[in-house]
């Protein structure tokens, strides 16, 4: 496909700190969005949907001006742009271009709000700020995409801890690289695609951000063999028949680019580092979908992978069918394209595509901790600190066995609620549910061991105790249940409903 649909000179950050004063004293913000055109008008926005903004920005404030530029892609009166922005200087860098007695924006700029109230902005192609949503027919192979939910899902799940050197792998504008620049000295971002580089490099210079070191190619062929303290990617996922569209067909058969990427990270991560990933991968007739996800993982690296979705081969090809516009093209064209889909499939043996979560981290243990499940259910963001707690659980497990776990003594975590399920009026409950509250919002059933053994668990007593104490109660031998808990508390641990004091309790 050409690339005439889009200007041939993008913009240049130069003046990219006047703009951005400019931006924020016309108040052109999330919040300031929010308050101007109202919750519905906001989220049909965010579905590409432009006409409950257009009908909230018939006045002339500095805010609609900039609406109608950079949202709405409407020419806007030189007075009425000279009134809001550094006129000269914004023509003079790319960011506007003259149109008759008008000026119109060559690119889309994003109000986006950082996890501490950070006033960000980020910079993508003319109605391609939400990916996915729009449908929009005939885009281009070239163009480069703003935030759609994959890219909030991955700044939401991805482990913030301060990093001598991060990578982003597969930019496209910036926004993952825009929130690893918060907490990494030192910041790699890489792209097959040249133009989402110079995208790159606007979304962090209109953001007041540092630049980073940019690299043009494929995965990891840019960096070589550097290493990094960590790793994220939202990488162009989707199973295809071919490669159409460079921001989300990733040129490889099946779900290989996705293995490929996972794989090839062990060698990229130092000791300690995190990988981070968004991946789809294919349910194959008669084998495993966890085997299969789980055989990516690389020697040397503990993972946790969650499959948040599946769909039939019929709703993925649909999907990603009106994500590329195809279904407003004719229909047998349309016909062609879904059946060549559905040949790639069969020619697989792929039955179901799954979507999710996959987190690595370098432990270098011989012993590698490899969790895969299927999680559908809703979580809360921002998760971060959830994913780096999950793996010094894993740590922490691997470094007790039965005797040494009893020895210890927890805590129940935050927010963790019990609820007691049973028939009206009877004396016990058929069963006892621990629930979580935040983070992965799990719930799992105990038996009457379980809840009494959570329920007293505030640091001050050993595990050993503790149901030396449960068995006296219920005249149980203390022997016999000391033999068969242990594996109850390491799946409470694991899954979050118990933390291990910092210090072990002595006198078990």
């Amino acid at each position: 496909m050409s690339t005439t649909s889009f200007p041939g000179v993008l913009p240049a950050p130069a003046q990219s700190a006047r703009l951005r004063d400019a931006l924020l004293a016309a108040d052109f913000t999330a919040d300031g969005l929010l308050d101007l055109l109202g919750a519905p008008a906001y989220a049909a926005l965010a579905r590409s949907e432009t006409v409950p903004a257009m009908r909230a920005t018939r006045g002339d404030s500095p805010l609609e001006t900039l609406v109608r530029l950079f949202l709405l892609q409407r020419t806007v009166s030189r007075d009425r742009a000279r009134a809001v922005l550094p006129l000269e200087e914004v023509l003079g860098d790319g960011w506007v271009v003259e149109d008759g007695d008008g000026v119109r924006a060559t690119v889309d700029i994003r109000p986006y709000g950082g996890p501490e109230n950070q006033d960000w902005f980020i910079v993508s192609d003319l109605g391609c700020a939400v990916g996915g949503a729009g449908g929009a027919s005939g885009r281009d192979e070239a163009m480069v995409l703003g935030v759609g939910g994959a890219s909030t899902t991955l700044a939401g799940i991805t482990v913030r801890t301060p990093a001598a050197t991060a990578l982003d792998v597969g930019t496209g504008s910036g926004i993952q690289a825009l929130h690893v620049a918060q907490h990494a000295s030192r910041v790699t971002a890489t792209d097959l695609n040249p133009r989402a580089l110079v995208f790159t490099r606007l979304t962090l210079a209109l953001s007041g951000a540092p630049d980073a070191d940019l690299r043009e190619g494929s995965l990891f062929e840019p960096v070589a063999s550097e290493t990094y303290d960590l790793i994220v990617s939202n990488p162009p996922f989707v199973i295809s028949p071919g490669a159409r569209l460079t921001y989300r067909d990733g040129g490889m058969g099946g779900d290989d680019l996705c293995r490929s990427l996972v794989q090839q990270s062990g060698d990229r991560l130092n000791v300690g580092g995190f990988a981070q990933f968004l991946a789809n991968w294919q349910h194959v007739e008669g084998e495993d979908w966890q085997e299969r996800v789980r055989s990516w993982v690389p020697s040397g690296c503990d993972a946790w992978i969650v499959q948040r979705e599946v769909q039939d081969v019929t709703q993925y090809a649909e999907l990603w069918l009106r994500d590329s516009g195809d279904h407003r093209t004719t229909p047998e064209e349309y016909a062609a394209r879904y059946d060549a889909w559905l040949d790639e499939f069969e020619s697989r043996g792929t039955k179901a595509v799954g979507f999710g979560w996959i987190t690595l981290r370098k432990s270098g243990s011989d012993r590698p901790s490899v969790v895969v499940e299927e999680w559908p259910h809703p979580v809360e963001q921002p998760l971060g600190e959830a994913v780096r707690t999950h793996f010094e659980r894993q740590d922490y497990l691997r470094s007790r066995d039965d005797a040494a776990l009893l020895a210890d003594a927890f805590v129940l975590a935050a927010e963790v609620t019990q609820e007691q399920v049973g028939p009206p009026g009877a004396e016990d409950p058929e069963h006892v549910v621990l629930r979580q509250n935040r983070g992965m919002r799990r719930a799992t059933k105990v038996d009457h061991v379980g809840a009494g053994f959570a329920g007293v668990c505030d640091g001050t007593l050993s595990a050993g105790r503790i149901l030396d104490a449960i068995a006296q109660l219920m005249g149980e031998d203390p022997v016999l249940l000391r033999d068969r808990t242990p594996g109850a508390i390491r799946l409470l641990v694991e899954e979050g409903f118990l933390d291990p004091v910092p210090a072990p309790v002595t006198g078990a």
